[in-house]
C-alpha cells in the first residue's frame, strides 16, 4: 500500500463558486482536450456517436434543482473532479504504489505505468472522482494540469489548470491553500468555503463556495454605465447640424 506524506510544502487546489457556475460545460470540454493531448494516456471514448456512448472524463458538471424553504426553486450546477484530499483513501489502498500524493504541492496523481486497473482507488473514493479508461485499462483522474502549471514555455497567465483558464463565468479559482494570503484562501474565508462531505474525513483541499441567497442580493444594472451620456453638449459637425436643423 502507498503511504501519504506527513505534510506537503504547498496545498494546490481549486475553489469552485456554485453561485457563479452556469453549467456551460466549458471546463469539461477543455479538460478533455488538454488531458487527451498531453499528460498520460489519452482519454478514450467508446461508441461516441452510437446508441450507447461512453467515455473517460476527469471533470463533470451535474445540475440539481433545489427548493428552499422560502422563495422560488433554484438550479445549482455542481462541477465535480478529484479534490486532492490531504487524507486521500485512494492513495493508501493502491497495491502497486501507482497512486500517490506529491510532497512538493499536495497534488494526487497516478503513475499509469504502475497502474494495474484493479479499481480499488475508485471504490475507496467517496466522491466518484476516478474513472477507469477502458482503452488503456488504467485509472484516470484530475491532475490539476500538473504538466501545464509548471510549464515555463507557456505565458505565465496560462500556467493554471485549463478548466480555470477556460471558465467564462470565472467560477473556478486556482491557488495555494497553504498560503493564507492566496486568492483561494481569501475566497474561502470571505465566502464561507465548504468541504464536500466532510464527514468522510478525507480533508479535501478543493473548496466549494455556497450559492448566495437571491432575495438579499443588491440589484445591479450592468447596462447603466453604457447608457450614461458621454457628452452634455454636441460639438463639431453634429453640433452645426443640430443648429441648422433647429432653424428649419
Amino acid at each position: 500500500m502507498t503511504a501519504l506524506p506527513a505534510t506537503t510544502t504547498r496545498k494546490l487546489g481549486l475553489v469552485i463558486d456554485l453561485d457563479t457556475c452556469v453549467g456551460c460545460h466549458a471546463c469539461v470540454i477543455s479538460c478533455k482536450g488538454w488531458n487527451t493531448e498531453n499528460y498520460g494516456a489519452p482519454l478514450s471514448d467508446q461508441d461516441a456517436y452510437g446508441a450507447n456512448p461512453s467515455g473517460t472524463f476527469l471533470n463533470r458538471v451535474h445540475a440539481f434543482e433545489v427548493k428552499p424553504d422560502t422563495g422560488p426553486a433554484q438550479t445549482i450546477h455542481f462541477p465535480k473532479s478529484c479534490l486532492h484530499c490531504e487524507d486521500a483513501p485512494c492513495v493508501t489502498v493502491c497495491p502497486t504504489g501507482a497512486s500517490y500524493k506529491r510532497v512538493e504541492d499536495g497534488i494526487v496523481l497516478v503513475n499509469e505505468q504502475d497502474c494495474i486497473g484493479c479499481g480499488l482507488c475508485a471504490w475507496s473514493c467517496p466522491y466518484g472522482a476516478r474513472e477507469l479508461d477502458k482503452a488503456e485499462g488504467v485509472m484516470k483522474k484530475c491532475t490539476l494540469c500538473v504538466d501545464r502549471i509548471y510549464n515555463e514555455n507557456l505565458p505565465e497567465v496560462d500556467r493554471e489548470p485549463t478548466c480555470v483558464r477556460t471558465c467564462p463565468a470565472n467560477a473556478r479559482h486556482f491557488g495555494d491553500f497553504a498560503d493564507p494570503e492566496s486568492n483561494v484562501s481569501k475566497l474561502t474565508r470571505e465566502r464561507g468555503g465548504m468541504d464536500l462531505m466532510p464527514e468522510q474525513g478525507t480533508k479535501p483541499v478543493n473548496k466549494y463556495l455556497p450559492p448566495r441567497p437571491k432575495d438579499t442580493m443588491e440589484e445591479i444594472d450592468i447596462l447603466a454605465p453604457l447608457l450614461a451620456p458621454v457628452a452634455t453638449e454636441t460639438k463639431g459637425f453634429l453640433g452645426w447640424l443640430d443648429k441648422a436643423l433647429e432653424k428649419l
